[in-house]
């Protein structure tokens, strides 16, 4: 009888674990999220720092969630670069959440080549607010 309740507190000690393990997975907070603020607009930035590192952050899984705010003349080369388009492609492929300002797409005129990548075109002031009051970890470029 003695061993039939360590075996149902051992399979309980073990669901409990595996159910705060799946809450840390689906839920990344401020110390294991990085919110990486793109706004140069030039390529070799963007190949060779921003975008590089920011993938390598989600593959080889420094941050359970990594979030890319594409805002201003990042937007652009976005649109107009396909070496860049497949970069992000590729990123979103791995994970990379990427969402971009959609004030800044509209005065560049690029909105519908953002959306077409399937990036998440929208007001971005209030999420950043937010990732900044939150105590995010935010890497600009």
């Amino acid at each position: 009888m003695k061993n039939k309740y360590m075996i149902v507190i051992a399979v309980l000690v073990l669901i409990i674990n595996i159910s705060a393990s799946a809450q840390q997975t689906f839920f990344a907070g401020p110390s294991d999220t990085l919110v990486v603020m793109w706004t140069s607009g030039d390529q070799e930035v963007a190949l060779e720092a921003c975008l590089m590192y920011t993938h390598a952050a989600k593959k080889n899984k420094w941050f359970n969630e990594v979030i890319l705010i594409v805002w201003g003349p990042s937007q652009k080369l976005v649109a107009e670069n396909t070496q860049i388009r497949e970069k992000v492609s590729a990123m979103q492929k791995d994970g990379v959440i990427i969402q971009a300002c959609i004030a800044c797409s509209n005065m560049l005129g690029v909105t519908d080549q953002l959306k077409s990548c399937n990036i998440d075109v929208k007001g971005m002031g209030v999420p950043l607010t937010r990732y900044l009051k939150r105590g995010y970890k935010i890497l600009t470029y």
